[in-house]
């Protein structure tokens, strides 16, 4: 008897635990067949409030999750006989659509219900025939769309069609040369509340392509379309230029969105006091159509075309036209107008003889709208003469494709007059050579006066007479002699620029010392700067137009200087020419710089 009572209390107990097991399942309501195309309810029901870490399994390819998850709780009170009881649920809704036929199992939902793990049945779905467009997610049957005016909400599971979103891609030209630009524009219509919507041009090579900014603050306009009210906007465009002939795609782009429903599991009371909770969002995804463009090749190109296509301006300056030999001077040239302006060539300069040229620094006052890039490129370039004289910089010309007469521009500027006196810094020396010649040979030439006014006198038969005509005659031997060996000097220029390098150099060098300790930035570092490169150009016989980085390089290479000591030099060029504007210790930087510089003259004098 006893061992009975003790089963039938185990017996209760199990049925007990069962019921509880069974109370604390999550029901899933879903339908079991759909048609493809058909949008419908997935529902998982918790008959408690006490719910954590929902999770849905993982939905089949066959499905999309239009939206969720939306959770709604509803809790209930009644009183019978006296006795109250209370009873409360939780349900979370997804909206999914069919996107193929064929028969599909979603996996068990989890969540930890009252602090234990509980997990739904898995469900199978049927999919199978093809749903009219428009309809409405369905727990059971499908319900027909209503047309309803611009801008609505509608409820949660409606489908979201092409006519109720859509985007329109335009292009100002579908027929161009090479580098003019084209606007391109894409255009928003929508009839749903689409609260955010992401999309950008992917990297084209085809084209040179630049956003223009737009107002991050939307605003909406209304435009009929096939009788039918919109709400539009333009959401982005683009100034794209092509870079090569033929016929260009610019491809479909697919942008992300997301569209407000209304969600009626939650009630109007409760969404309410939880701030809205009575909407949902849902994605949706938008294609705009891919566009064509037809590129024709620009006509045979000039030997100095700048790459510019457009409309544009030119003009040249120089800060300053009296200067002395070893100082700088900054030729500015100017391109302004509309046009490729990013992609145009820097001038080519061409500077008389003895200039030394550096690499332009360029300033980009250019602006992007939806006529193209317009404004200016400044090209700042740096010149140093290195003798004294007068100079004409010749007239720079500019050559680029005029779109408003299909034809070649040539743009020139004027020529500009430099004054240049005697340096400080040992230039100028070589025009000394000429004037010493000249006094050399006026006074050769005085003494022959004189010598036919004696011959005129009854002079020339004496003896004084021929004693001065064979000192004339040694005289003249030893100037030819002299002459001949200065011209040969002179003709190997690049020997003497290279005997004097080092000379030169310290000179500069005592000169930048001096401005370091006066405290003139400025001025040192461009001294310094001067220095470095007449020295490179005069050791190793460089032209001006040949002194850039890539040029020293090699050449410095050749002639077996170390890697470590070019890498020093470039570096001491770049801190000269920015380290004006670094922070800290202007001092400090500067007496670097030097040491830099002096280890440099000093390693590559010993080659």
């Amino acid at each position: 008897m006893g061992n009975k009572f003790i089963r039938s209390v185990n017996i209760f107990i199990l049925l007990v635990i069962a019921v509880a097991g069974f109370a604390q399942r999550i029901s899933v309501q879903c339908p079991a067949q759909v048609q493809n195309g058909e949008q419908f309810y997935l529902r998982y029901v918790v008959n408690t409030t006490d719910v954590r870490d929902f999770r849905i399994g993982n939905v089949p390819d066959a499905f999309e999750v239009l939206m969720g998850p939306s959770t709604s709780t509803q809790q209930s009170f009644s009183i019978v006989g006296g006795k109250t009881t209370h009873s409360s649920s939780v349900t979370y809704t997804y909206v999914l659509m069919a996107t193929k036929n064929g028969s599909f199992v979603i996996p068990a939902a989890h969540a930890m219900v009252e602090g234990k793990s509980a997990a739904s049945a898995a469900h199978k779905i049927s999919v199978s025939g093809t749903a009219p467009s428009g309809g409405n997610a369905r727990s059971g049957g499908a319900q027909t769309q209503q047309q309803q005016p611009a801008h609505r909400v509608d409820r949660a599971g409606t489908r979201i069609t092409g006519n109720d979103l859509f985007i329109r891609v335009s292009a100002n030209k579908k027929r161009v040369h090479e580098q003019e630009p084209i606007l391109l524009t894409y255009k928003v219509y929508t009839q749903v509340e689409l609260t955010q919507l992401e999309g950008k041009m992917p990297d084209l090579n085809g084209f040179h392509t630049q956003e223009i900014p737009l107002p991050q603050q939307k605003r909406f306009h209304t435009e009929k379309v096939d009788g039918k009210i919109y709400n539009c906007v333009t959401w982005s465009q683009y100034v794209m230029y092509p870079q090569m002939s033929g016929k260009l795609e610019i491809p479909a782009l697919t942008f992300k969105g997301i569209v407000v429903q209304e969600n009626p599991n939650v009630d109007p009371f409760e969404a309410f006091f939880n701030g809205g909770a009575g909407y949902i969002e849902v994605k949706k995804e938008i294609t705009a159509p891919k566009v064509e463009i037809q590129v024709d090749p620009l006509p045979v190109k000039p030997a100095n075309y700048s790459g510019g296509v457009g409309h544009f301006s030119i003009q040249a300056s120089v800060d300053k036209t009296e200067v002395k030999a070893g100082d700088p001077v900054n030729l500015r040239f100017v391109v302004s107008g509309t046009g490729n302006m990013k992609l145009l060539k820097e001038p080519e300069l061409v500077l008389p003889k003895d200039f030394e040229k550096y690499d332009a620094k360029v300033t980009d006052k250019t602006k992007l709208s939806s006529e193209g890039i317009s404004g200016s490129m400044i090209y700042d370039i740096l010149i140093v003469p290195r003798n004294k004289g007068k100079y004409t910089i010749p007239a720079i010309e500019y050559v680029y494709y005029d779109l408003s007469t299909q034809a070649y521009k040539t743009l020139k500027t004027q020529p500009i007059e430099l004054n240049v006196a005697e340096g400080n810094g040992g230039k100028g020396t070589v025009a000394d050579y000429s004037q010493r010649s000249d006094n050399d040979i006026h006074d050769f030439s005085k003494g022959l006066t004189s010598a036919k006014e004696d011959e005129e006198n009854g002079f020339f038969q004496s003896k004084m007479y021929w004693i001065i005509n064979s000192l004339i005659f040694l005289l003249f031997i030893v100037l030819a002699w002299v002459f001949r060996k200065r011209a040969l000097a002179l003709s190997d220029v690049a020997a003497m620029r290279a005997g004097k390098a080092n000379k030169v150099a310290t000179k500069r060098l005592k000169k930048a010392d001096k401005l370091m300790k006066a405290g003139k930035d400025n001025e040192f570092y461009d001294e310094v700067m001067r220095t470095l490169w007449g020295f490179i150009g005069d050791k190793f016989g460089m032209k001006a137009e040949e002194l850039t980085r890539d040029n020293v390089t090699e050449k410095l290479t050749s002639k077996g200087v170390s890697e470590e000591v070019i890498k020093d030099l470039i570096a001491a060029l770049d801190e000269c020419e920015f380290a004006r504007y670094a922070p800290g210790d202007k001092t400090g930087n500067m007496q670097d710089t030097y040491n830099k510089a002096l280890s440099i003259l000093n390693k590559v004098t010993r080659l």
